[in-house]
């Protein structure tokens, strides 16, 4: 039987018994080893976002902030793993996360973008501007769809993009029908995009404010200059808010204060529908 500890830097002594050679571990604890592998692997592959989906070895070291030998040896275990996809020099996620992804149990928001689609379409015909379906994570709006036409302008938001929700109008809207815990979460650790960008406390309050008396939720060029987006809360059968409908397009063509009146009609009419498959759900199970 061989005992033997997968850290390259512990210094292991051996002996012999009747023929058996024992590694002793000397100076270093294997569980809390392996729990810290793990965190960096994991590290490696948050890396990876909608707008840096291939990166090479040396640029996924520095997001990480860990050593260039030791992200390039644990992203050749998550490359035998299927994780991570190595073509040439630079990594990719690989086949196995999307097989992983397909398992993860979010039936919730699968059924809110089934009940969301045909009013997302309908809202593209009515303004022609890009329309975006977004559900809060943490501090951030998670974009869960997104339907554009060709004349659709260069955003940062794409599925999948966790932006910070503070800078973002389906943000704010999901934000202002937060509970004070996540209010106060975000306004400590408020990330302006841009100088139109909220900044400090005060204003987010001021902010969440307005859009509690309103029902409506502006971004005026804090996510990126030169677009801006106007939102509506999308809610549940309770009343609180569970997704928010946006419509974003360029300052010189897109006037958000002409989309009120749609957007409030498909926020509502998206809520309708998640309400009564919810209430399904509910009195089938």
């Amino acid at each position: 039987m061989t005992v033997s500890s997968t850290a390259a830097s512990s210094q292991p002594t051996g002996t012999a018994l009747g023929g058996t050679s024992i590694q002793l571990i000397t100076g270093r604890d294997p569980d809390r080893d392996s729990l810290t592998s793990v965190a960096k692997a994991l590290a490696l592959l948050s890396a990876f976002t909608p707008h840096h989906p291939t990166m090479g070895v040396s640029e996924i070291a520095r997001r990480t902030r860990m050593p260039k030998s030791t992200a390039h040896r644990l992203l050749a275990v998550l490359v035998d793993w299927e994780m991570v996809t190595k073509r040439g020099t630079e990594y990719s996620p690989g086949a196995r996360l999307n097989e992983l992804a397909a398992l993860t149990a979010q039936p919730d928001t699968q059924e809110l973008r089934r009940v969301a689609l045909p009013h997302l379409l309908d809202l593209y015909e009515m303004t022609h501007e890009t329309v975006n379906l977004c559900i809060l994570a943490g501090g951030d709006a998670l974009y869960v769809d997104k339907i554009h036409g060709h004349n659709s302008v260069n955003s940062p938001a794409c599925v999948g993009a966790r932006l910070p929700a503070a800078n973002t109008a389906a943000g704010k809207a999901l934000l202002a029908f937060s509970g004070n815990d996540v209010l106060a979460r975000v306004s400590e650790n408020l990330r302006p995009a841009t100088s139109s960008s909220i900044a400090t406390p005060r204003q987010l309050a001021r902010e969440v404010a307005v859009i509690q008396r309103s029902g409506i939720a502006y971004d005026r060029q804090e996510t990126k200059p030169g677009l801006t987006c106007i939102a509506a809360p999308v809610r549940s059968w309770s009343g609180a808010v569970i997704a928010a409908v946006s419509i974003s397009g360029p300052v010189h063509r897109f006037r958000p204060a002409n989309a009120v009146p749609a957007i409030r009609t498909v926020a509502a009419g998206v809520a309708k529908l998640a309400q009564e498959a919810s209430w399904q759900r509910h009195t089938s199970g």
